[in-house]
């Protein structure tokens, strides 16, 4: 099992667009549950990870977003209306075990925002961070960092160019980073 984020940003390092909705939903070419590489990556998932800010708005939907996925959720409480088949706990460390002891030897999509994601990566739960870099720039909205910030032991592992000019970047979180240089690789 391996825990793995994924999520969508602007060239310019915004994970949400100003009014707050997630970076994908801007591009022209994003179409739900099928465009940028999304479909490839829940093929190997069996669980869904997520906080409860994310999780929320689900439960409003008409259509459930997680059809074949068994669903965790760290939140402070159960919101009214969760499924039974959803398991939720206040505490990350109780909701991984939970997790584990669940899992059948599928991966996990980790889904939400830095603040999420810099949990379970601090707890060295998250096994890889993708990002799908959009040819868009925001101007503002949430960024990534300072929540995961350079200091995290992020080693790239792949690219790939998608339809709609998107780029697809694979971290794994297992590595370890050096000092970023002093100077240009042209003067050292």
């Amino acid at each position: 099992m391996q825990i793995r984020a994924r999520l969508s940003m602007s060239a310019d390092g915004y994970v949400t667009t100003p009014s707050g909705w997630p970076a994908l939903t801007a591009d022209p070419a994003f179409v739900s549950g099928q465009s940028h590489g999304i479909r490839e990556f829940l093929a190997d998932c069996e669980a869904a990870l997520m906080g409860r800010t994310t999780f929320e708005p689900a439960l409003t939907n008409s259509r459930w977003p997680w059809p074949d996925l068994d669903v965790f959720v760290l939140g402070s409480h159960r919101p009214e209306g969760t499924p039974d088949h959803v398991t939720t706990d206040s505490d990350p460390v109780r909701l991984l075990e939970k997790l584990r002891t669940a899992n059948r030897g599928g991966d996990v999509h980790l889904i939400g925002g830095p603040r999420t994601i810099g949990t379970f990566h601090a707890l060295g739960a998250l096994d890889r961070l993708e990002l799908v870099v959009l040819p868009l720039l925001f101007g503002g909205g949430m960024q990534l960092t300072p929540a995961l910030s350079p200091e995290t032991g992020l080693t790239f592992q792949s690219q790939r160019a998608l339809p709609g000019g998107a780029v697809e970047i694979v971290y794994s979180c297992r590595g370890s980073r050096g000092d970023l240089p002093g100077k240009p690789a042209s003067q050292r």
